[in-house]
């Protein structure tokens, strides 16, 4: 061999040695583009998985917040509607202590409550219970209220017995 083929095969080996060189080159860059985008890609999802619990628990704070302003505001609106009962209520004692006085409209109004209950009870017998001021006026009006029963619901008159109550216990 000459040295023109040596140098020919010398600089034939010199490319196949730069040609392996730059192919294995091209597959470790190739290689960490790959692990770099499952790398990134992972941290993606990790910082995505952060955001969606971050989301869910703030949303849980959310509507615990507007659950307990819904309860805040409810018991707001009981409060409202129980001043208004307790007002209504001491507006009706102070009316029915007011009629008590008038013998012939506290007469009938005793006679419609009467009559009023036991439409709702509907019972064969019944216990009438009364103030003992009221004792002799409740007993002159017992029978008119069961025959006003007996025309609504046509049906046998109850038996209704009278018991008086002491003022301490009628409140």
């Amino acid at each position: 061999m000459n040295d023109t083929d040596v140098s020919k095969q010398i600089q034939q080996m010199v490319r196949f040695i730069r040609q392996e060189a730059e192919e294995k080159a091209n597959e470790i860059s190739v290689s960490a583009e790959e692990e770099f985008q499952i790398e990134k890609l992972q941290l993606v999802e990790a910082e995505k998985k952060k955001v969606r619990q971050e989301h869910e628990r703030k949303t849980k704070q959310m509507e615990v917040l507007s659950i307990l302003c819904n309860n805040a505001s409810r018991i707001k609106v009981l409060q409202a509607q129980d001043d208004v009962v307790s007002e209504m209520k001491e507006s009706a004692r102070k009316a029915l202590l007011k009629i008590s006085g008038d013998k012939n409209n506290y007469k009938k109004l005793l006679k419609g409550f009467i009559v009023q209950s036991l439409l709702r009870l509907k019972e064969p017998s019944v216990l009438l219970r009364c103030r003992e001021m009221d004792v002799s006026a409740v007993k002159s009006i017992v029978e008119d209220a069961k025959r006003e029963y007996i025309e609504k619901i046509k049906v046998r008159a109850p038996n209704i017995t009278t018991q008086c109550v002491s003022a301490s216990t009628s409140k």
